[in-house]
């Protein structure tokens, strides 16, 4: 992970210490919040049109970016407790995508 990944996930690991709550962070208990917290997000843009989906208000994009946080947040701690590099994955399927999509 970069810096700002790895700093970002020392930080969740002292908050998650600070609590007791290492013994929840299982692969399955991260998966199951990330997607309650995906889920969360796509809440905001249900029933938007395209259009209005890429025109939020300014109070309506603070909650989304929230929801993002969240979704990010728990991303960040399944790849700890699964000991994968976000990044380093993330570059794999993007390659893998090039491979799968050609360039037009």
């Amino acid at each position: 992970m970069t810096d700002s990944l790895a700093t970002l996930a020392q930080r969740l690991q002292q908050f998650a210490q600070a609590r007791d709550w290492q013994r929840f962070h299982s692969p399955k208990n991260l998966a199951s919040a990330l997607a309650v917290e995906a889920g969360e997000l796509l809440e905001h843009f249900q029933w938007l049109t395209e259009e209005q989906s890429r025109q939020l208000e300014a109070e309506r994009k603070a909650e989304v970016a929230e929801e993002m946080a969240d979704v990010l947040l728990y991303l960040v701690q399944l790849a700890t407790v699964m000991e994968v590099d976000l990044l380093e994955a993330a570059q794999r399927k993007i390659e893998r995508n090039e491979r799968r999509f050609p360039a037009l």
